[in-house]
């Protein structure tokens, strides 16, 4: 903590304490060795993730061996433990897992599964593609002959594939800081996240990735029609 306060701040200091009031941001520069000189603020801004430890419940296996050259079988087998039919009885397996992103990311996090993603020395690659708020009009315009026919989302597909965000740049920013926290934490330290974005979130997505990981980290590319790729590694 640093004591260089002037008689006019250190006066200032104890009347909002004393009033209760929570103090200016320019004290915690002058209070505090705080080594950030710019960073994104908003509404109901915390460095509290969530903490949660769900379990994982196994739906479906599927690890059918297929026909490989006998060099590499000979790899995988330095890889990986088989069975006598071909299949891995130990070491790390891809998953794919279904629920809440959030819920997700905290369980792997906090869960059984960390000790096993860091044997692997950590998550290598990350890929994220959050709402880009462009609407959820996802409809597709076919050519059948000499008609065109306009196949709209049902309930299902407006539901999964929904684009919209609509609860204000506050709420957008707090959302995708709290994933990106944790991500940062499974990330292995010659990893990368890639985060699929466009022109109308891409100005937040890049403050809020400089303050999760660093602005020398990152990298940019467009992909053209207005959409941005964001490369952090």
């Amino acid at each position: 903590m640093s004591t260089d306060l002037t008689e006019n701040e250190k006066r200032d200091v104890v009347k909002y304490l004393e009033a209760g009031k929570p103090l200016p941001d320019k004290y915690r520069f002058l209070l505090f060795e705080e080594k950030r000189e710019v960073e994104l603020a908003w509404n109901g801004k915390t460095s509290e993730v969530t903490n949660v430890v769900l379990p994982f419940q196994t739906i479906e296996v599927i690890d059918e061996p297929r026909a490989e050259k006998p060099e590499e079988t000979k790899l995988q087998q330095t890889l990986f433990d088989f069975d006598d039919r071909g299949r891995q009885i130990a070491g790390w397996t891809n998953k794919l897992i279904w629920g809440d992103n959030k819920l997700i990311l905290s369980s792997l996090r906090s869960g059984a599964l960390r000790e096993e993603i860091e044997k692997e020395g950590g998550l290598k690659l990350i890929y994220i593609d959050p709402p880009f708020d462009v609407g959820a009009d996802f409809s597709m315009k076919i050519e059948i002959g000499d008609d065109e026919l306009t196949k709209k989302p049902n309930v299902l597909e407006e539901l999964a594939y929904r684009d919209t965000w609509g609860k204000g740049a506050d709420s957008f920013i707090a959302m995708i800081f709290e994933r990106l926290s944790i991500m940062r934490d499974l990330l292995a330290k010659d990893g990368s996240i890639y985060v699929h974005c466009d022109w109308r979130v891409n100005s937040y997505m890049r403050l809020v990735l400089d303050e999760v990981f660093g602005k020398h980290n990152l990298k940019m590319k467009f992909l053209g029609n207005g959409k941005l790729a964001v490369v952090v590694k």
